[in-house]
């Protein structure tokens, strides 16, 4: 019986875009590795063979589109990219080498959550299956919210252990109570963790 709770790699060398896109996956039931550079990424689907990795298409030394070749000549495993370019140059050279979907940054987990489950359901076709269109599996948020609410929001579901609802409610509460407008607020979370994650240990 197949696994209702499919492991996914997710690879990102944005923390912070890496700890939102985790949490919400989590939430939304799936088992998640992660990775912030393309060499982990490589070792980490050798040994764990996720049904399939989400990755940034712009990263320090390995790049999405190095680890990518790498699954497709040497795994099962499906492949989407994130990027904050939303080059049409880019999507057509991730769709020729295979590419199960394309999400543009910012990111709101609950519109990549069917992304991704399209792209799981496409895992489990035959390989002789029709490709869809391109323009199918690209997905798009730059209408949603300012990124740093995205980023925010993030924060305080990992944080705080709770779902992207809750943690929604809970920025705009907290606005509320500072007097600051939604995306000063975020952004100032956001600067706030980047201080954080900076501090040497």
């Amino acid at each position: 019986m197949e696994n209702p709770n499919p492991t996914l790699l997710v690879v990102d060398d944005d923390r912070l875009v890496l700890a939102t896109l985790v949490a919400g996956l989590k939430q939304a039931g799936f088992d998640v590795i992660e990775a912030d550079n393309g060499d982990d990424a490589i070792l980490l689907a050798r040994k764990f063979k996720p049904r399939l990795a989400i990755l940034d298409m712009r990263m320090q030394g390995k790049s999405g589109m190095d680890v990518a070749r790498y699954l497709a000549t040497n795994t099962d495993t499906g492949f989407m990219f994130l990027s904050a370019f939303g080059d049409s140059d880019i999507v057509d050279e991730a769709t020729r080498i295979g590419a199960l979907g394309y999400l543009v940054k910012p990111l709101d987990v609950r519109q990549i959550v069917p992304a991704v489950r399209a792209a799981l359901a496409r895992t489990a076709e035959p390989a002789s299956a029709a490709a869809p269109e391109p323009s199918a599996t690209v997905v798009s948020v730059h209408a949603a919210p300012d990124r740093d609410q995205h980023v925010a929001i993030g924060i305080l579901m990992e944080r705080l252990r709770i779902d992207y609802d809750r943690a929604v409610a809970a920025l705009r509460l907290q606005a509320q109570v500072e007097h600051k407008d939604l995306n000063e607020l975020a952004t100032s979370m956001v600067e706030a963790a980047n201080r954080l994650n900076s501090v040497r240990r």
